[in-house]
């Protein structure tokens, strides 16, 4: 696919924004050799970037703990080569506890909010989550004063446009999308083709007009680069019956003569309840890569075979 060949956007729910199918992952950006195995200097970094901005994906996503701030910084410099963040791109980050102390309190929040807001360069953030809340309780994260209740605040002084979540344990996020005091959800490695178990929370996010991201559609790397090259799922390594599964699935790939990893990524990209699915990038060739796969023409009845898996 052409790079220049612009993607449909879609309504982020009720936000008013409108992103692209995919959202451009910066975690790995942020240089985590201990989360992905690997590093990525800076200039890689960078350069994958720029090759975002000229890209017809206009939604990319970060987080605080990212590198503990790297990656917003290094975002930061590509902004300011630009001038800003260029008109028609949505980017978001996330509020999170101290990497260090682990404190997840109010307080916390705002000053991950604000350091954000310093690394990046802007004056605001378009789009802000709360980010694994699951490091405390519903009752903690809902508490007055707590970070839900500052986040809300620094929503009202515009240093926040939109507010969402974004963790792992479905229970928690359905109570927290349940609240109505979020606009977007992010889920992640929980709807891939090894596993469905976000299907319900789906439903739950239309239910109440919350725009749903899926993140990971790759299970942190397992489904892109093949089970054998790389038998990790959610960051560690995967356990043998999944490693199986994903066996299986390869071979029914290699049988219709399509990449595992346009299976894995259509996967999320078909379903209409999904308003954007979060790839992770590290270099500027994954970026063609993922068009690439996105569009790949994928015979319909090799869906019903995958569901078996």
């Amino acid at each position: 696919m052409n790079q220049t060949v612009p993607l449909p956007r879609r309504p982020l729910g009720k936000t008013g924004l409108e992103v692209t199918s995919i959202c451009i992952g910066c975690a790995s950006l942020g240089n985590m050799p201990e989360t992905f195995t690997y590093s990525v200097a800076e200039e890689q970094a960078l350069e994958t970037l720029r090759a975002f901005f000229k890209s017809p994906i206009n939604f990319f996503d970060t987080a605080a703990s990212y590198g503990d701030g790297e990656s917003e910084r290094r975002i930061g410099m590509a902004l300011r080569e630009l001038g800003g963040l260029p008109p028609g791109i949505v980017l978001s980050s996330k509020a999170d506890r101290d990497l260090h102390t682990g404190e997840f309190s109010g307080p916390q929040m705002r000053r991950s909010v604000e350091r954000s807001l310093r690394l990046l360069g802007l004056e605001q953030i378009q789009l802000l989550f709360l980010h694994d809340p699951e490091h405390i309780t519903f009752e903690e994260a809902m508490a007055p004063g707590g970070p839900v209740e500052t986040l809300q605040r620094c929503q009202e002084e515009g240093l926040i446009a939109h507010l969402g979540v974004a963790g792992g344990p479905i229970a928690m996020m359905t109570r927290f999308v349940q609240t109505g005091l979020f606009s977007v959800a992010i889920s992640h490695n929980r709807y891939i083709l090894l596993n469905t178990e976000a299907a319900p929370f789906w439903d739950v996010c239309q239910q109440h007009g919350v725009a749903a991201i899926n993140a990971a559609p790759y299970g942190s790397g397992m489904l892109a680069k093949g089970p054998s090259a790389y038998p990790r799922y959610m960051y560690s390594e995967a356990p043998a019956d999944l490693l199986e599964r994903a066996r299986r699935l390869e071979a029914i790939c290699q049988r219709y003569g399509v990449p595992l990893a346009a299976a894995a990524l259509q996967f999320s990209l078909r379903d209409p309840r999904i308003a954007s699915t979060v790839v992770g990038l590290s270099h500027p060739r994954r970026l063609a890569e993922t068009l690439n796969l996105a569009q790949l023409s994928l015979p319909e009845e090799i869906w019903a075979e995958l569901a078996e898996v």
